[in-house]
């Protein structure tokens, strides 16, 4: 790929340093990501600006004036502080006539609001564990169609804030107070659904158009069997994962069929969620052989090392090659006003 002008947009506090040298682990968990993107598209040779993004498009318009980038390599999850808000910074840069990496604000905006992506999947015959959705300050009701064992989560947030082994509920006062819960440390309405037991899996998915699905990914628990459930601490707190013994790796022994199966599903939820650029898919695989769709994720980690990254050097492509992937899917989305 030739040498490009990149703007990496990330969050105002995630602003990488230029070395990890001297850094604790802690500090590193913080912009992990936004130093390997960053540092990795620098060593390839493209010119990077990075621009630290909080509650103000201004610096965004100054730097594609000044800058002129090529590609915005977006790395923003949230905006003033809200989650839901990261598919507007896509938008203000469709309508700066800037290419960027990642996914469409419509993409975005879809499937950060779970209630409204699974019943796009329920119109679609995706499976989806059956759910409903209980409101901020509305008496939590559950109807007869849904099931104990329940999980209940927040309809919006992402990187498993709010979810423990505890969102896993049994009977109707359980699920009260997990509501209240979610409620009250998520300030946003509660998704309930019916609790999938089974392999816990991850699809990468990359493109705009045509699709390309990396290697199924899992998550084992190899010193515990406590239910397998990515709970916020199993996603980042070190102490924790050693305790449980947390890997993640290339799922085995699901037969070329299962394999098929779950990649063609997958595609079939990036097409319906109207997805593009790269995703990574969340599903449950039951004892029986049935594949449940957990949610999608039109923004996962990207950080070498991660999930995504080591799916995709399965596949043969290295942190570089999916950097430039990633790259070249931004410059080459059909975007309204290149139409």
């Amino acid at each position: 790929m030739k040498q490009l002008r990149v703007l990496a947009l990330v969050n105002e506090n995630l602003v990488p340093p230029e070395s990890m040298e001297g850094k604790s682990d802690k500090e590193i968990d913080e912009w992990k990501t936004e130093y390997d993107v960053v540092s990795t598209l620098r060593e390839m040779g493209h010119n990077v600006e990075v621009l630290g993004v909080s509650d103000d498009l201004t610096p965004i318009r100054n730097s594609i004036r000044r800058h002129k980038p090529q590609i915005a390599f977006n790395l923003l999850e949230e905006f003033h502080g809200v989650v839901t808000y990261d598919n507007a910074i896509v938008s203000y840069l469709e309508l700066m006539r800037q290419s960027y990496s990642g996914c469409n604000p419509r993409g975005l905006m879809i499937s950060k609001d779970k209630a409204l992506s699974k019943k796009i999947l329920a119109f679609h015959r995706i499976p989806s564990p059956k759910f409903t959705v209980f409101p901020l300050g509305r008496k939590v009701v559950r109807p007869k169609r849904l099931q104990f064992p329940i999980f209940v989560k927040s309809v919006i947030d992402d990187a498993s804030l709010g979810i423990s082994q505890a969102s896993v509920v049994h009977d109707d006062k359980e699920l009260a107070e997990r509501v209240a819960f979610v409620h009250e440390h998520t300030l946003a309405d509660a998704l309930a659904e019916e609790y999938i037991e089974g392999r816990e899996l991850y699809v990468g998915v990359l493109g705009n158009d045509r699709l390309q699905t990396l290697p199924i990914w899992e998550l084992y628990f190899t010193k515990s069997d406590v239910p397998v459930i990515a709970t916020r601490k199993v996603k980042w707190d070190r102490g924790y994962q050693e305790k449980l013994g947390v890997e993640t790796s290339l799922a085995k022994d699901l037969g070329p069929k299962v394999e098929q199966q779950i990649a063609r599903i997958c595609k079939k939820v990036y097409k319906s969620l109207d997805l593009s650029g790269y995703a990574r898919m969340d599903l449950r695989l039951r004892p029986d052989g049935r594949v449940y769709v957990l949610e999608a994720n039109a923004n996962p980690n990207l950080a070498y090392g991660e999930d995504f990254a080591e799916s995709a050097e399965k596949a043969g492509l290295t942190y570089e090659d999916l950097l430039s992937k990633i790259i070249g899917l931004g410059l080459r989305y059909r975007a309204p006003w290149k139409l």
